[in-house]
């Protein structure tokens, strides 16, 4: 059974509050990516990147590596980044970033539904009361948002609600399996496993192409590779401490302020905000809040 009696000090709502104002910052660098390249080429260039960048971590780290714990290293980088990274850039192509940083939050009620049901968390009746108002709250958004208020096609955002389960399910692992394991090597390894064949797809599709051509390309490429470095490399590492300072489900509450930053840089952009962004945000940080009770 995974522990869950780790104090959190003052150090660890400092890393929580920095994550959660990076991580809030991704959805409209999504967005802004989108304008020249397809979601797959994206996803692919965010992977490589953040490989490219890991890959001297892990050699200067090799003989600190447990070669063996590879198949749980690759388990990890596809669902804490692999599979997410697709997710959330064929999400945006139909929601706005606003509703994607919204049902992002839903994290920590898919960490505590895993951490219960696989890792053998306890539970008790206001956590599940909790978990039932978040997905009430995504459900809102989802049955009753219109074209305008979601940016596009509303049934995109399951994609985002998948991603979520990602997560979750990445930052269980974590605590279950890599507690003593330095958060450098857990997301230098898991980047090394999984980018490789991200980058082997760019070679072979068109992308030199599109940046060649394609009068937006410059400014796509720059905000994936400022997603790439700060939303990715610098913040797992800093993600993976934190699961190891404290909890998997008091680190997923970085998802506590990243929609509100969302909703802010989606409104600066011009996108719709109304009364029900902010209802099924509420709804989903009061389940949250109640499944840590």
């Amino acid at each position: 059974m995974m522990n869950q009696s780790k104090s959190v000090d003052n150090t660890s709502w400092i890393f929580l509050i920095i994550l959660s104002l990076v991580w809030g910052c991704s959805f409209i660098l999504i967005k802004k990516a989108l304008v020249a390249f397809s979601p797959v080429q994206l996803a692919c260039l965010r992977l490589g990147i953040s490989a490219i960048a890991f890959t001297p971590l892990v050699w200067w780290h090799r003989k600190e590596i447990d070669w063996t714990q590879w198949p749980k290293f690759l388990a990890i980088g596809l669902t804490g980044s692999g599979i997410p990274a697709f997710l959330f850039f064929f999400a945006q192509t139909q929601i706005s970033s606003s509703v994607a940083g919204l049902l992002n939050s839903l994290t920590p009620i898919w960490t505590l539904i895993i951490g219960i049901f696989i890792f053998k968390l306890k539970f008790n009746q206001m956590k599940l009361l909790g978990v039932l108002i978040g997905f009430l709250g995504a459900a809102s958004l989802i049955l009753l948002g219109s074209t305008d208020i979601l940016g596009g096609n509303p049934w995109f955002a399951i994609f985002v609600v998948l991603g979520t389960l990602c997560y979750a399910s990445s930052v269980n692992m974590v605590q279950a399996f890599f507690t003593g394991t330095k958060p450098i090597i857990i997301s230098s390894m898991s980047f090394f496993l999984i980018g490789p064949p991200a980058i082997f797809y760019l070679i072979f599709s068109d992308f030199t192409k599109t940046l060649m051509t394609n009068g937006k390309a410059i400014q796509s490429l720059v905000a994936v590779s400022l997603l790439s470095i700060f939303g990715t490399v610098m913040s797992s590492i800093l993600f993976y401490h934190l699961v190891q300072r404290t909890t998997a489900v008091f680190a997923s509450t970085v998802t506590y302020l990243m929609p509100i930053i969302a909703m802010i840089w989606g409104f600066v952009d011009g996108e719709t905000i109304s009364i029900l962004h902010f209802l099924g945000l509420g709804m989903i940080l009061i389940g949250v809040y109640f499944t840590k009770k």
